[in-house]
């Protein structure tokens, strides 16, 4: 008998396969099922190390500290010079030059210890006083009883202002300098200090191309001779008298003071008529007290100091002017066309 068989359902040998719901629905395809290869390991590429500079911060270091030391070394210099009152070098730049001050050394007109006047080597003491510039000197030590100014230039002409401050807003002495030649002619004084401290202050009122070099010697100041001491005269106020010198003078001395009133005086050193080659105005508030002493050189021939009392006539002074120095071989280098020979027999 033949066993029935069912339509149905069919047993195969295969194993059942599974469907998803996208294999049968329309428009999707025959998915694809396949074996995914096993993930190969990539190999770390090595990463390229960037090259080390070379070490040059000891490099460095070195030339910034040499840097800084030359600056150092230069700033110190030129202000060790500046407060020692010697003219700092120049300093010059690669395309323009700095502009130089003109002083030829050793041609600047000083006073000697002995008080002649003479062209010779500037002293290391000399302080350098720009035109419209101020520079004091101040003694705290009431031994300091004088102090001897000096001005002189290297050709040029001189104008200043000397005061002495003796305590707050108090101006006991006070003059106004003017030289024709401060070379030819450099100005010496004596100011009396009594009662210290006090200051000595020097202003250049000239223009800034006429610098003045400036002096204030404390120690071996010169005093006046016996001769100008003895040998004064009585100057009523208003009045004025005059001095005529020979040819021979090199310089005169110049003595001026009162009985305690206070002096009013103006010097002038004239060479021709109303030539002045000098002038200086003067103020003392005690004029027994703080006496008025300056040398003033007399070179050439036609010398003649006129001394006028600018105060009223209640202050009288009492006014000395006698020759310093004399030069005895004047005669022999006289030529012609050159200074007048008194008399046309001198040297015979």
């Amino acid at each position: 008998m033949a066993t029935p068989q069912c339509c149905d359902c069919e047993e195969t040998d295969t194993a059942q396969q599974y469907q998803f719901g996208f294999d049968v629905a329309s428009g999707y395809g025959t998915p694809i099922y396949g074996t995914v290869p096993a993930a190969v390991p990539m190999q770390t590429q090595p990463v390229a190390q960037p090259a080390e500079p070379e070490d040059q911060t000891g490099v460095l270091v070195a030339l910034c500290g040499l840097g800084a030391l030359l600056g150092f070394g230069a700033t110190r210099y030129r202000a060790a010079l500046a407060v020692g009152g010697k003219r700092a070098l120049p300093v010059t730049r690669a395309r323009i030059a700095a502009p130089i001050m003109q002083v030829a050394p050793g041609e600047v007109a000083v006073a000697s210890p002995s008080g002649v006047m003479r062209a010779g080597q500037m002293t290391d003491t000399s302080i350098l006083v720009q035109g419209g510039s101020l520079r004091t000197w101040s003694y705290r030590s009431p031994a300091v009883e004088q102090v001897q100014v000096v001005l002189s230039t290297e050709g040029r002409p001189l104008d200043a202002d000397i005061e002495l401050w003796h305590g707050p807003d108090n101006t006991p002495v006070k003059m106004r300098v003017y030289c024709e030649n401060g070379q030819l002619r450099p100005f010496s004084t004596v100011i009396e200090t009594p009662r210290g401290p006090n200051t000595v202050a020097i202003r250049n009122i000239g223009q800034i191309e006429f610098p003045i070099a400036a002096d204030v010697i404390a120690e071996a100041v010169d005093q006046p001779t016996p001769e100008a001491a003895s040998s004064s005269m009585t100057i009523q106020g208003g009045a004025l008298r005059t001095y005529p010198f020979d040819p021979t003078v090199d310089s005169v001395q110049v003595l001026i003071n009162t009985d305690g009133r206070p002096l009013n005086a103006r010097l002038e050193l004239l060479q021709g008529p109303n030539n002045n080659k000098q002038v200086i105005e003067l103020y003392t508030e005690d004029g027994c007290d703080r006496p008025f002493f300056c040398f003033l050189p007399t070179p050439g021939s036609g010398n003649v100091v006129r001394v006028v009392n600018t105060s009223p006539v209640e202050f009288p002074m009492y006014a000395s002017v006698v020759p310093y120095t004399i030069n005895n071989d004047m005669a022999s280098g006289a030529v012609l066309g050159g200074d007048v020979v008194i008399g046309g027999d001198v040297g015979w």
